[in-house]
């Protein structure tokens, strides 16, 4: 039994410790590598035939002769993280190929060796399990999406995550490979820059932490969440690291006194039980503190005793021993062997004034649920000959597996994605009960809408009233765990969620997930109404021009769209203008009517060097080989300093600006790319732009309010305004010009238009 932290005292009681088996950074400090090894393959030894030992051991010899000559950043050989990481594994009681897997999970990364050596010398099992965890470190450079506060670090961080979960429901051996990996760098953190260890740190109370508690390897959360408090908190963490050394031996003393009574009085009732103490982990401590404002020597409740017995019977038994010794206090007993959680854990909480009037927490369970509880979904490979256990960690993972598809559904970058997980996956849980007795586990604070959603899209959108425990209840109420939850629902084809879902001011959504699909609803809804009002425009257009008899997916087809209902729909919201199908239209009539010899361009490029009177660039760009060109900005598209830009030279009018995504050019530039020069823009003093956006928005009152009310703030001029709102979807669709100076100024705008109650959507028109 070891510390939470290589730098925290060990107590002289091995039972009062904080009841972590997993390695520190320095536990084999003073044995080679090879006795590492040698222990390593020993205690696999006791469960393994000999031909899955000798793999581990081809592993080790592979992995360090591939990282010899590679360092850590603290100097030591590398080969001693991968050891390190394969230790921790073993400590879990995964299987050999897991182990081996842990000893080469960065060979493939960072030496020459391939995915078909490892397939080839270790077999299919060895090779995926590497292949996985090396694929989370394989994240390339994405475009990110263009979020106020997100940082390419932050989605590259973010992909990882998606990533490494995904991969994780095909094997969680993955995943648990992953962890031991962090858990390793996080006890070897000393090394790092400061800025790197603060990101490392977050970035494990954040989501791995939270990962461990939801698979249920305590061992994994309670170091995690140490570590990370000890790099985040290093005042608060020395602060009640002191105060337990402090009062090490009275709390040694206090808990040997009600040990000895406790199993006395079991005895007594004919139980056979064995009894752990300990202390509670530093950072449960820190949290009760921030919980109720107290400081360190303020928190009396900082001691625990674990009673194990044979049997679920005997766990209430020795329950029922527990509260006739001492007083229970009120509201403070959770029975999770009833109500299983999730993640397996099952155990009987309660919180006692034990001897002295003091806070006592104790913890009743069986041996098998102990494994469970400290292994979590790895005692599946420990215990695999339970097939009761299999059982219930195979179905874990489809649920995990699940949970984790909704989510790469319902999120549109990696991003999202991770906030999502934030949300739904890794805050407080509440469980509830289906009318058919099934658990379904939601954010804490999550609505019947919630539950309505989790059970079927169509039940969350055709949901009108709830019933819980028998009762109808509004649909705004907070579900808490335990309570049985029955849907009413309305019938018919065009039943949808309330436009008051949408408003989370309102309460009556509390998942992503939830959110995501009412949202998604309204966006369909405004996409087909779109699609019929751009429908309308496009026709009126053609009857104009005398051309109603050109097919709608001809004109689809100049604006490059594969699809005439995602055509019709950016017609119907305005971003492409009943003037830009004129153009297109009579430019298509033109070539078509243009001899061959004259559309291929008889117009001659200007020589670099040639003479002109034309005045210098107005639009304030610098011109690859062409100097002293008049350019302008064009309208279609409005490039503002610092997006990416193009240039189309005209003829007899100088250069056009477009931006490089342009519907507008995309044809032109492949008929004519000689006419096109590259472009970019200098530094120069600000110069305001006009820009049109628009904002999709379930319409409320004061809406148009609060949108100008963001855009004055920001000291932002607005020259056009106009709304229109439709009165059969609800919708409001919000037209505004306003002047930038730069693609930043104009992001950030957008960013803060979105963070208004009930946008869904403000886009810029693209040409």
């Amino acid at each position: 039994m070891v510390g939470a932290l290589p730098t925290v005292t060990r107590p002289a009681n091995p039972e009062l410790t904080n009841g972590l088996t997993l390695p520190p950074a320095d536990r084999h400090g003073h044995l080679t590598l090879v006795e590492r090894m040698d222990q390593l393959v020993a205690t696999l030894a006791e469960r393994f035939p000999e031909d899955a030992l000798a793999r581990v051991r081809d592993a080790y010899a592979m992995a360090e002769k591939a990282h010899r000559g590679q360092s850590r950043k603290s100097g030591e050989p590398y080969i001693t993280h991968p050891v390190s990481v394969a230790e921790i594994l073993v400590d879990l009681g995964l299987d050999p190929d897991a182990v081996a897997a842990a000893l080469l999970h960065d060979v493939v990364e960072d030496t020459p060796i391939t995915d078909a050596d490892l397939r080839k010398r270790y077999g299919a099992d060895v090779a995926k399990l590497v292949r996985g965890v090396t694929k989370i470190g394989e994240i390339e450079a994405r475009q990110l999406p263009e979020h106020g506060s997100a940082t390419r670090e932050a989605a590259a961080e973010a992909e990882s995550l998606r990533r490494l979960l995904l991969a994780s429901v095909d094997d969680l051996r993955v995943i648990l490979i992953k962890m031991a990996d962090r858990l390793h760098n996080m006890q070897t953190l000393g090394a790092l820059s400061p800025a790197k260890r603060e990101r490392m740190a977050r970035e494990t109370m954040d989501i791995y932490a939270p990962l461990a508690n939801r698979l249920g390897i305590w061992q994994f959360k309670g170091a995690f969440e140490d570590l990370a408090l000890a790099e985040l908190e290093p005042e608060t963490f020395e602060l009640i690291h002191t105060v337990l050394a402090d009062r090490r031996e009275e709390h040694e003393v206090y808990l040997a006194k009600a040990m000895t009574a406790l199993q006395n009085a079991l005895s007594e009732a004919g139980l056979e039980a064995s009894i752990k103490a300990r202390a509670k982990h530093t950072y449960s401590i820190y949290r009760k503190m921030v919980r109720k404002d107290l400081d360190a020597d303020q928190i009396l409740d900082v001691l625990a005793m674990r009673v194990l017995v044979d049997s679920i019977g005997d766990c209430y038994l020795a329950l029922g021993v527990v509260h006739a010794m001492w007083q229970p206090i009120e509201g403070e007993f959770d029975d999770y062997i009833g109500k299983k959680k999730p993640n397996l854990y099952q155990s009987l909480h309660t919180t006692v004034l034990g001897p002295r009037g003091r806070p006592l927490e104790v913890q009743i369970r069986t041996s098998e649920m102990n494994e469970i509880a400290e292994y979590g979904v790895a005692a599946h490979w420990l215990y695999k000959e339970n097939a009761r256990l299999s059982g219930a960690v195979q179905s874990q993972i489809g649920e995990l597996r699940r949970t984790l598809e909704h989510h790469d559904e319902d999120a549109p970058d990696a991003v999202s994605f991770v906030e999502h997980l934030k949300t739904d996956m890794f805050q407080d849980q509440v469980y509830v009960f289906s009318p058919a007795g099934k658990v379904v586990e939601l954010p804490a604070g999550a609505t019947p809408v919630d539950f309505a959603y989790h059970i079927h899209t169509q039940v969350g959108h055709r949901c009108r009233g709830a019933e819980v425990n028998g009762q109808l209840v509004a649909l705004d109420t907070p579900l808490e765990t335990g309570q049985t939850v029955r849907i009413v629902t309305a019938k018919g084809d065009d039943v949808g969620p309330s436009r008051d879902w949408a408003n989370p001011s309102l309460g009556y959504v509390k998942s992503h997930r939830a959110e995501a699909k009412i949202r998604q609803w309204y966006r369909r809804q405004a996409h087909g109404m779109a699609s019929k009002g751009g429908r309308e425009i496009l026709e009126r257009q053609l009857r104009k021009l005398g051309m109603t008899k050109v097919k709608h997916d001809t004109v689809a087809r100049l604006f490059e769209f594969t699809k005439l209902d995602d055509f019709l729909a950016a017609v119907g919201r305005h971003e492409i203008g009943s003037q830009q199908i004129t153009s297109k239209l009579l430019e298509a009539e033109s070539t078509a009517n243009t001899p061959a010899k004259e559309a291929k361009g008889t117009g001659r490029r200007p020589r670099p060097d040639a003479p002109t009177t034309q005045p210098k660039a107005t639009a304030g760009v610098t011109l690859f080989g062409a100097d002293q060109i008049q350019t302008r900005v064009a309208r279609c598209c409005n490039p503002l300093p610092g997006e990416a830009v193009i240039g189309y030279m005209t003829r007899g009018r100088g250069v056009t600006l477009h931006r490089t995504n342009c519907r507008n050019i995309r044809t032109q530039r492949e008929r004519e790319p000689d006419r096109f020069i590259q472009v970019e823009w200098p530094e120069r003093k600000a110069q305001q732009l006009p820009i049109e956006l628009h904002i999709y928005a379930i319409d409320r009152r004061g809406l148009a309010r609060d949108i100008t009310d963001v855009i004055t703030r920001n000291d932002i001029q607005m020259t056009g305004f106009g709304a229109i709102a439709r009165d059969e979807d609800e919708m409001a669709i919000i037209s505004a010009v306003v002047e930038v100076d730069s693609h930043t100024q104009l992001v950030d705008l957008i960013d803060k238009l979105e963070n208004v109650k009930n946008v869904i959507q403000v886009r810029r028109p693209r040409g």
